[in-house]
């Protein structure tokens, strides 16, 4: 009878373990070199964290420092054909002189973010 219980309990939380990692949030950490700006929110250069929920395609981005939510951005998921090789943040300059943030690629992994309305195929170094 105690085993039942035991087992009961193990496989009980087991699921509980399994149920909470399948909605866990994705992390990142991310640089930026330059003030830029994203869905209206000035970001200064510097550390953020990036964080989502789920794997895509569509997810919505929220960019922190600390604990601190600055700007929330939809962003799209997409697929690399190779792992990144380095952190990177992807840059829209604008034709009046300031910078977008319009993607985001992490060292290993074979994702990248575009973020906002920057589905427009952003490669990293563009200077559209």
């Amino acid at each position: 009878m105690k085993f039942a219980t035991v087992s009961k309990s193990l496989v009980m939380g087991l699921a509980l373990l399994l149920a909470s990692s399948a909605f866990a949030a994705t992390k990142a950490s991310l640089t930026l070199q330059h003030p830029t700006t994203i869905n209206g929110t000035k970001l200064k250069a510097g550390d953020y964290k990036l964080q989502w929920d789920g794997s895509g395609p569509n997810v919505e981005v929220s960019i922190m420092q600390g604990k601190t939510v600055l700007a929330k951005v939809p962003a799209k998921v997409v697929d690399l054909s190779l792992p990144a090789p380095n952190n990177a943040a992807l840059v829209k300059r604008n034709d009046d002189g300031t910078s977008t943030l319009a993607g985001a690629r992490f060292e290993g992994k074979k994702f990248a973010l575009e973020l906002g309305d920057a589905s427009d195929g952003m490669q990293a170094g563009s200077s559209k």
